[in-house]
């Protein structure tokens, strides 16, 4: 009875840390990762650098982003923080 009330806490705190800090991440990364891999063209996104753009084109691990003065730069992929806003499916029309 005395080691478990001595390994209680630790098991307490390892819970907690579970689902305060662990599993939160995952499901951010998760979350990441399912934007990267849906990107398309002609979404409209913001890089982690700020910059704002539309997807010109893409492929397996870049993206070319056309800026609002004409000129495309190249970016990988990992480098997108999030999707402003998605371009239309042509497939549902």
């Amino acid at each position: 009875m005395g080691n478990l009330t001595s390994i209680l806490p630790l098991i307490l705190m390892f819970v907690l840390f579970y689902f305060l800090l662990i599993r939160p991440q995952q499901k951010r990364q998760k979350a990441v990762s399912t934007m990267q891999t849906g990107l398309k063209k002609g979404d409209k996104i913001v890089t982690i650098g700020g910059l704002h753009g539309i997807i010109d084109s893409l492929d397996d691990s870049k993206i070319v982003v056309k800026c609002g003065d004409g000129s495309r730069l190249t970016y990988d992929r990992s480098a997108i923080r999030e999707v402003t806003e998605s371009a239309p499916d042509l497939s549902e029309q």
